[in-house]
């Protein structure tokens, strides 16, 4: 079953200078913090490549060892960096038209990569993080969930939030919670 992290605060306008501020590194550690707490044997974590996103993702490894220790894999993929998926309904115009074609293959793509049921043969569940970008999210827990993928926009994702997928073994899905928040303290949630 997937866990999806979002990514946390950051500045500067382009991505190698996009790094995480002191409260988006302390938000990655309660992120990474929490995952350890609920006590699941991660198998694999997939990391976006855009730099916030590496940095979250080896702030959170810090926190869950037992993925290096153990020799699980650790990805870092382009499929899953920041972008516009989809034409959103409402229509929000924030990007120009050739970001949603040039994005939304590769969304999709990442999509159908990390969403399947597990392969025939295997006899444990499995438990991944990822750890990508609020747009990537949104779009993913539409299209795991059926809804219009055009609805994307009309979640909001907390910076360090959790959002979980399962995935059955009969391709029933749940998503057991979209942005969760609560390991955060008050003073720490953000929003970008």
């Amino acid at each position: 079953e997937p866990w999806y992290q979002r990514r946390v605060r950051v500045h500067e306008p382009t991505d190698e200078k996009r790094v995480l501020t002191e409260l988006g590194r302390k938000q990655a550690e309660c992120t990474g913090n929490r995952l350890a707490e609920l006590g699941v044997k991660y198998s694999d974590v997939i990391i976006s490549t855009m730099t916030r996103a590496r940095e979250t993702g080896d702030i959170i490894l810090e926190q869950i060892p037992h993925v290096l220790e153990e020799g699980h894999t650790i990805t870092r993929t382009d499929i899953l960096v920041e972008g516009s998926p989809i034409e959103a309904i409402p229509r929000i115009r924030f990007k120009p038209d050739q970001y949603e074609f040039e994005d939304g293959p590769r969304i999709e793509a990442a999509f159908r990569r990390f969403f399947h049921r597990a392969h025939f043969e295997q006899t444990t569940p499995s438990h991944e993080v990822i750890v990508c970008h609020a747009n990537v999210i949104r779009y993913f827990v539409c299209r795991a969930t059926q809804n219009p993928p055009e609805g994307w926009l009309r979640m909001s994702l907390a910076n360090g939030s959790i959002t979980e997928v399962v995935i059955e073994p009969n391709g029933q899905v749940y998503v057991m919670g979209v942005g969760d928040k609560g390991h955060l303290p008050a003073d720490m949630i953000t929003f970008n």
